[in-house]
């Protein structure tokens, strides 16, 4: 199992290792702020979204998207087409014993609602100073920033731990990018 967490956190590096901010980072770094990121993400207990809309569409698999959260008004889109083909992948990866059957969904879900917790300004401060990510340190002083795709970590985190997967929904939503990109180039039948 510790070998699963291990590949988890190599992809949470990969992830922000390809985020354009972080060029040149040094890669211990990069496994720091990961670790940092999953470990809050892992432990976070958002609330309900009592107020929060769930509306769902098609669309998502030209759009590369599987959910998204909007505050205003607050909502959370699923994209139906694209949680199918993911729970297609589960199958075709033999991954179920990872993502059980409507997992998909269950950590879309999951995964948006830390996106909302996360906007709260306590919390947000509190994400910061975990990440340890110093702007300016002035005396005793810190001023922390943001790293950035460290929210997309803790989210994942949180639908991991939250809907008890066996894996990081970030290995599907890694395969799943390239399974769209792959059928994408496919010649369509009539």
């Amino acid at each position: 199992m510790s070998g699963d967490r291990d590949h988890d956190l190599d992809l949470a590096v990969r992830l922000l290792s390809n985020t354009p901010t972080h060029e040149g980072r040094d890669p211990l770094t990069l496994r720091q702020w990961a670790l940092s990121a999953e470990e809050f993400g892992a432990r976070m207990t958002p609330g309900l979204l009592a107020d929060v809309r769930i509306v769902e569409h098609e669309g998502g698999l030209d759009a590369g998207l599987l959910a998204r959260y909007r505050s205003r008004p607050a909502q959370i889109e699923l994209y139906v087409d694209t949680i199918d083909r993911a729970e297609r992948l589960v199958d075709e990866r033999r991954w179920r014993a990872w993502f059980p059957a409507g997992s998909v969904r269950a950590a879309a879900l999951a995964h948006e609602r830390a996106h909302e917790h996360l906007h709260h300004a306590g919390v947000r401060a509190e994400f910061k100073r975990a990440l340890g990510h110093t702007a300016l340190r002035i005396g005793r002083r810190r001023v922390y920033a943001h790293v950035v795709g460290a929210d997309e970590l803790a989210a994942h985190a949180y639908a991991r731990v939250a809907c008890g997967l066996g894996r990081s929904p970030l290995l599907l939503t890694e395969a799943l990018a390239a399974a769209v990109q792959s059928d994408s180039r496919l010649p369509t039948q009539h």
